[in-house]
């Protein structure tokens, strides 16, 4: 009598409407738990490939299988967005550019100089002499200007003083020779 009693008040706890109630809001959770996943999936799958046909795929996997397709799609997807695919892209092709290209800079404050500089612009100190003729700037290594064929005279230190130069003439001739080149017709 004891055993059927028991029995009896498990059945009727396992037909309850608060049981009943219970297990379908569990089960409409899981529902919408497995749909959002496979809504992620989807997401983050058009974020990550650019195939459509892998997008689809993708998607029907995060779909299909409940809780489990996400995670196989977490395990093969690609480690990186495509937005960041480009700007690696970029950034890589910006390296690039600028090692193949070497900048020079001033030996003693290491900023950033033209090739067309006599004098650092931040510290002043004097990076090529000028050429007497018409005013380039010379490589402290050549021996003739290679604009005009003039011989260089004296070395840069002896030509230029480091910091009591007046180097408004030096500047608007090297001005002039800019505008001067930059207004030749291309032949």
């Amino acid at each position: 009598m004891a055993l059927a009693s028991s029995f009896g008040s498990i059945h009727s706890a396992l037909h309850s409407s608060v049981l009943s109630i219970a297990v379908d809001l569990l089960l409409l959770l899981a529902a919408v738990v497995w749909l959002g996943l496979g809504f992620r999936v989807h997401r983050d799958a058009r974020r990550r490939i650019e195939d459509g046909f892998l997008v689809a795929i993708a998607t029907l996997v995060g779909f299909g299988i409940p809780f489990v397709g996400p995670l196989v799609y977490l395990l093969f997807r690609p480690p990186e967005t495509l937005e960041d695919a480009r700007a690696r892209r970029v950034e890589l092709l910006a390296l690039r550019d600028r090692v193949g290209r070497e900048q020079p800079a001033c030996p003693v404050c290491r900023t950033e100089v033209d090739d067309d500089f006599l004098v650092c612009p931040v510290c002043t100190t004097t990076l090529k002499q000028a050429c007497t003729r018409c005013d380039a700037a010379l490589d402290p290594l050549w021996q003739v200007c290679p604009y005009c064929t003039t011989p260089v005279s004296a070395p840069v230190s002896e030509v230029l003083p480091s910091f009591n130069t007046d180097l408004d003439a030096a500047l608007t001739a090297e001005t002039a020779r800019r505008r001067f080149r930059r207004e030749q017709p291309l032949s």
